[in-house]
């Protein structure tokens, strides 16, 4: 049995290193996340259908369009037009990975990015 009491995150440290990271580096990140977390459950990734669930994937790749629809003007062309391609593989990819392909409009985030065709 050891004495050491837990390790207990040193929050003050955390906020004051989130205070300096610039909000276009966390959307930016954020969005990242989205995507790896999309491709991962569109089986995208070298485990394949391991990990596939399109349930979950059509709810991280609204969750990614939303994101980017309201943010676009806030991180710059730079940032975004990158984002943006990212965002429509995804949702071509899943349009592939559907056994009932959602109509054109449908598919996830298109309600933020209207119809997305290949």
């Amino acid at each position: 049995m050891s004495d050491t009491p837990p390790q207990n995150p040193d929050f003050d440290t955390m906020t004051r290193d989130i205070a300096e990271v610039p909000a276009v580096e966390v959307i930016v990140t954020v969005a990242v996340n989205l995507m790896s977390a999309a491709a991962v459950k569109l089986g995208l990734t070298e485990e394949g259908d391991e990990h596939k669930d399109l349930d979950e994937a059509r709810k991280l790749v609204t969750g990614l369009a939303g994101l980017l629809d309201a943010s676009t003007t806030e991180i710059s062309s730079f940032h975004a037009a990158p984002l943006r391609d990212g965002l429509k593989s995804l949702q071509l990819a899943f349009r592939e990975a559907s056994l009932v392909p959602d109509e054109p409009g449908q598919g996830p985030g298109e309600k933020y990015t209207g119809p997305v065709y290949g």
